[in-house]
């Protein structure tokens, strides 16, 4: 099923709802200009809410743009373990649901 080349489809988005598809493809492009964060930072952020998400395009692009950006092997392994804690206090917290009285 994952295939980077099934990413030429997106196409059709642009095709069947341009108006919108306009919208969305600038608000990506100004969401990964440099801000209050720059770009190196922003695609760390990414990649961590990729790895989250589970979507393997998104990581791939993203691990591919922060290392552009400048990041190492290190900054990457830092961004997956942030990642990971995130989604195991998720599970911890929740789970206090458990013991509803």
């Amino acid at each position: 099923m994952f295939d980077m080349k099934n990413l030429t489809r997106r196409k059709k988005l642009d095709e069947n709802a341009p108006d919108v598809m306009k919208h969305y493809w600038a608000f990506n492009q100004e969401v990964f200009k440099v801000g209050a964060i720059d770009v190196l930072h922003k695609e760390l952020i990414a990649v961590a809410v990729a790895l989250t998400a589970q979507c393997p395009y998104c990581i791939e692009i993203h691990m591919k743009e922060a290392r552009r950006a400048g990041a190492n092997d290190t900054m990457l392994t830092e961004a997956a373990m942030v990642a990971a804690a995130m989604r195991a206090n998720a599970t911890v917290t929740h789970a206090s649901h458990l013991f509803l009285e």
